[in-house]
Parts: structure tokens; C-alpha cells; sequence
């Protein structure tokens, strides 16, 4: 049995959900989100013998240790019932929940894709990923992640400006009524006079690479997909290929080297992971420079622009379950 983790309209997991369901495999889709009010969760550890966990929903119940392999894929956080008025109730019910829920799926002995949810959450933190990159001999910009404005514009002069900034985890503030995001981009001679700033929230700064194509490597497992973003082409993606322009950034299979190809395995194994969708520069002088890594990255796009099988990959690594 496998076991899908996510919430209602998300293609990627509907798209491997359907080719698991056409070989054949019996796959339970669940969002922790319905959790108490829809759904129960239930741990028992008898007196002897193993424990027990078990989730009643949508009709069914599922013996959750009769799971093979899970995909932690984008579960929301559990929701309380609306009957509990009190916001503050309410939020003391849900981290009630979540701790349940997350509780139960770190228990499962399974296959996990990509990992466990603190697994994801680690690996997700750019800090430490670039630090686990360098040591397996991945090339990196030269980084500096600082709330000091000295050390900011010491870092700017050694490199003659050519710096771009990115945030350390999140680019989009929650809880807020306006549309920001916060992407990779260039320090402006503007930027540079509110430095001083930078001592309220750090930040990545990072020596500018120049760049022939970018590349989004794809691991399932030991299985390795690479294509390369044409982002050059396009101002708009000139520094940050997630501000994608459909009608001028050609995106195509890219043949990695072999070298380059174990490396990303490794570092995504190294993270504790199954999955992994790694950022890498491919500079016009043909080095490839290391980003970043998204445990849990969107890939329908690349599929659909390259045909690479990256869909059946993830239903193959959920099929392995525990053989691996």
C-alpha cells in the first residue's frame, strides 16, 4: 500500500497517482488538513506486541503499518473544527493535531519520498545545503550569509558589484495581506545605501556567475534527469529563472556528465533524502556551479517540456518501497 500526502488539485501527485493506479498499485491519498474534522488518526500501543496506527477517512480504513512507502508531497497543516470559535483554541487544537500527524508519519517504517517531514525541513535550509555540497566537491559562488552591513559591503567591493542577493529560506511573508516575493536578484548602487538594513534580517549574498544555461537536475532515487533552462535569452530570467517567460526561455534535455550526475545523487542522499531538485550554473567556460537543492521541487513542467519520465520515476521509487 502506498501512502500520498497532499492537498486537493495538486497535478504532480494526480499525475503519479494515476500511473501507480494503472500498475496496479493500491494508493491511499490523504491531506492532513482533514484531520480531526473529516478524518481520524489513531495510535494504540498495547501492552505486548507491535503498535498500532490506523486512519479512518473517506470511507475507508487504512491500517497505516500495512504501508510500503509514503509521499510526503504538499499536506497542509490539520484544521480545527469550526465549531471551536476561539482562535486561540483553535491554534492550540491544530499544533495538537500536527504533532499527532507528524508523530505518525515519522513512526511508519517505510520507505519515505522525499524523506520525513524534519528530514525536508533540514535539508531545506540553504545554510546548511550549500555546506553539504561543498563537501562533496560541488563548486560554489562565493557565499556570504550575514546581518552585518560592513562585512555586506566589504563582500560587494572584493567582487566589484557583481552580487546578487537571495533570501535564506522563505520569499514570501505569511500572514499578510500584500503580494511580495523575494527571488535571486542584483545588487543595485540603490541597494547598496540601505546596507545598513541588513542588521533588522540576514541574508545570502552571493559573487555573480555568469551563466550559459542553468540546469534543474531531478533525482528519484539513483536516478538522475537533467535539463537545461535557457534563462539568457529573457530578461526576465536573466537572474532568476523563476520568473519564468513561456515564450522565450527554451528548456531541453541536457546531458550531464557522469561525474556531475553521481555528485547530485550523493548530495541528495547525504540530505536523507529519496528526491531532490537541484539548481546548478552552467558557466560559458562549461564548469557546473552549485545553487541549491529543493527537496520537494515542482517537476511536471520540465516533463512536459522535455519528455523526460521523471512522473514514472517517482511511481517506480513509491512502487520500490520497502525493497530499498
Amino acid at each position: 500500500m502506498i501512502l500520498v500526502l497532499t492537498c486537493d488539485g495538486d497535478e504532480h501527485a494526480e499525475q503519479v497517482v494515476d500511473l501507480l493506479s494503472a500498475g496496479g498499485a493500491d494508493v491511499v491519498v490523504f491531506d492532513p488538513a482533514a484531520y480531526p474534522t473529516q478524518a481520524t488518526l489513531e495510535i494504540a500501543h498495547p501492552e505486548t506486541g507491535p503498535a498500532r496506527r490506523v486512519l479512518h477517512g473517506g470511507g475507508r480504513r487504512v491500517a497505516l503499518d500495512e504501508v510500503t512507502a509514503f509521499w510526503y508531497r504538499r499536506p497542509m497543516n490539520p484544521v480545527a473544527h469550526p465549531e471551536i470559535a476561539s482562535r486561540p483554541y483553535a491554534a492550540y487544537v491544530e499544533e495538537e493535531c500536527r504533532v499527532v500527524s507528524e508523530s505518525l508519519w515519522d513512526s511508519l517504517d517505510c520507505l519515505a519520498v522525499p524523506a520525513s517531514r524534519p528530514v525536508i525541513d533540514r535539508a531545506g535550509r540553504k545554510p546548511y545545503q550549500l555546506e553539504q555540497a561543498r563537501r562533496l566537491g560541488f563548486e560554489l559562488p562565493a557565499t556570504l550569509v550575514t546581518t552585518d552591513p560592513e562585512t555586506f559591503l566589504d563582500f560587494y567591493d572584493r567582487h566589484e558589484g557583481r552580487v546578487i542577493t537571495k533570501p535564506v529560506h522563505g520569499n514570501q511573508p505569511e500572514g499578510t495581506d500584500e503580494r511580495f516575493g523575494r527571488f535571486a536578484a542584483p545588487v543595485s548602487t540603490a541597494d547598496v545605501g540601505y546596507a545598513g538594513a541588513l542588521r533588522f534580517c540576514p541574508v545570502i549574498a552571493q559573487a555573480y556567475v555568469p551563466k550559459r544555461v542553468e540546469i534543474r537536475v531531478t533525482v528519484a532515487g539513483t536516478r538522475v534527469f537533467a535539463a537545461e533552462i535557457h534563462s539568457q535569452v529573457s530578461n526576465h530570467t536573466k537572474y532568476d529563472w523563476r520568473h519564468y517567460d513561456p515564450g522565450a526561455t527554451p528548456i531541453m534535455e541536457h546531458d550531464l556528465p557522469g561525474e556531475t550526475s553521481a555528485r547530485c545523487v550523493a548530495l541528495v542522499e547525504s540530505l536523507g533524502l529519496t528526491y531532490g531538485a537541484i539548481d546548478l550554473i552552467l558557466t560559458p567556460d562549461g564548469r557546473y556551479v552549485f545553487l541549491e537543492i529543493n527537496p520537494n521541487g515542482q517537476f511536471l513542467w520540465i516533463e512536459a517540456a522535455t519528455g523526460l519520465p521523471i512522473s514514472a520515476a517517482v511511481g517506480d521509487l513509491l512502487m520500490e518501497g520497502k525493497k530499498r
